[in-house]
């Protein structure tokens, strides 16, 4: 597919084409594998997964969002829906009332979702930007077809935490032109000791691979808007926890030479950060600029 091409990822698809997608999704829901945790829950028939998610899409909120990368907000926001319930455990998570369902949020229909995406566009905002979307790919595929047939023609950034399954990223191809996920860490034990989940940098490396055969390099619009590809977001830990040298080097190696990063400076301990002691601590000064060096030394282009 050519990067240049303005219409969204999902316009490209026929009706037919998105529905059998969507169909697919909604089997998977009876035994739910949308992550690797792979945790064949019964969602259709009420069950809940391991992370948390029930059968019905659960929402915290909707509306043009300015606290993203420069490149998502544009003039306008990013027409950010926050999705209840993630796939990952963080004990530093700085939105953990909303990923560990504390703040409950609201039962949202597809419809609801497409309704919601239809009036993002209407405020002028220059994507639909899906936060935690992965436990609800039925019911946002589903949306998006809907929205589609109803005028829907922004761009969909799919803002995830990298715990992907490589078969589900393939089943999604097409209802994404931008993808943006974590990059948390380049250990399977630190993933496993501070986020709860086992082979989290295995699984991550496949993942961005496969985002970057959908989507390519990222590509922005004579404003500056991003249109289409591949922005990592790489949080840095205290006392290099999160392994920012290993991950530039398989970036530029495995993935792009000229792949997009965004080293993120705002770790706080956050949630149950205070029981590790090496997480207790604000990042310094010294630890992000070499990791934005780190970055830069690798070719990689740095986005704020």
């Amino acid at each position: 597919m050519n990067p240049e091409n303005k219409a969204p990822a999902y316009l490209l698809m026929s009706a037919d084409e998105r529905r059998d997608r969507v169909e697919r999704f909604k089997n998977i829901l009876k035994r739910c594998i949308f992550c690797p945790r792979r945790c064949l829950a019964d969602r259709a028939a009420g069950k809940t997964g391991r992370c948390g998610a029930p059968r019905d899409v659960v929402v915290d909120g909707a509306g043009p969002h300015f606290g993203e990368e420069s490149v998502l907000v544009g003039r306008e926001g990013s027409g950010t829906i926050f999705f209840v319930y993630c796939n990952l455990a963080c004990v530093f998570c700085q939105n953990w009332t909303i990923s560990r369902g504390v703040q409950r949020g609201e039962l949202w229909s597809m419809e609801d979702l497409a309704r919601a995406m239809l009036k993002l566009q209407e405020q002028g905002c220059h994507n639909i930007n899906l936060v935690s979307p992965t436990p609800y790919l039925y019911q946002i595929t589903a949306a998006l077809d809907l929205a589609a047939e109803r005028g829907l023609r922004l761009p969909v950034v799919y803002n995830s935490s990298g715990y992907e399954s490589v078969d589900i990223l393939r089943l999604l191809c097409g209802f994404v032109d931008i993808y943006l996920p974590d990059a948390k860490y380049t250990s399977n034990r630190a993933g496993e000791k501070y986020s709860g989940v086992k082979g989290y940098f295995s699984r991550l490396k496949e993942s961005l691979i496969e985002m970057q055969r959908q989507v390519g390099d990222l590509v922005v619009d004579d404003s500056g808007v991003a249109r289409r590809g591949l922005l990592v977001r790489h949080l840095v830990m205290p006392g290099g926890i999160a392994g920012t040298e290993e991950l530039a080097r398989f970036l530029k190696e495995e993935v792009s030479a000229r792949c997009a990063v965004n080293v993120m400076a705002q770790y706080y301990p956050a949630y149950r950060a205070a029981v590790f002691s090496e997480l207790n601590r604000r990042v310094t000064a010294a630890e992000y600029r070499s990791a934005r060096e780190a970055v830069r030394r690798a070719g990689l282009r740095l986005i704020d």
